[in-house]
């Protein structure tokens, strides 16, 4: 089974590593892909950037960043796992991406880091519940950890 963690560096991002964890060492035989998806630039970053590849290479250096906690927890459990950061809309970017690597199954938590966008648009969570194709497996928040209940 290939499981697609996606990934924004939150705790609770963590916290989905560490069930997919627990449930592989359990006894679970399976794959992992984590993925981190930046949005695209605004208007403004465009203007003040000036160099398309600037903003590629500081929304690459921020994807990869974001999986450096995941990549320690699965490192550390000694699992093994592929790595992805793409650019574009949350949601349907986590469906591209669990097509594209053929998994079986998206492991994400409820809440992320985008209050924000999560107020106007609804959590990525629930826009990937409802769009994929794929089970959807929800991690809620781990109090003793801290994260946002």
């Amino acid at each position: 089974m290939k499981l697609l963690i996606p990934v924004d560096g939150s705790e609770l991002s963590l916290e989905e590593v560490r069930f997919a964890v627990r449930v592989l060492l359990a006894g679970l035989r399976g794959e992992v892909v984590l993925a981190n998806v930046q949005e695209p630039a605004t208007l403004y970053e465009l203007i003040v950037a000036h160099d398309p590849d600037v903003i590629d290479q500081v929304s690459a250096d921020a994807g990869l960043h974001a999986l450096q906690g995941a990549r320690a927890l699965l490192d550390a459990a000694e699992v093994d796992y592929e790595c992805e950061v793409a650019k574009g809309d949350p949601a349907h970017t986590i469906i591209d991406i669990s097509e594209r690597f053929a998994c079986d199954l998206i492991v994400m938590g409820a809440r992320g880091t985008s209050a924000l966008r999560r107020t106007l648009l609804g959590s990525v969570a629930n826009e990937v519940l409802h769009a994929s194709a794929l089970p959807v497996m929800i991690v809620k928040p781990d109090v003793a950890f801290g994260a946002p209940g």
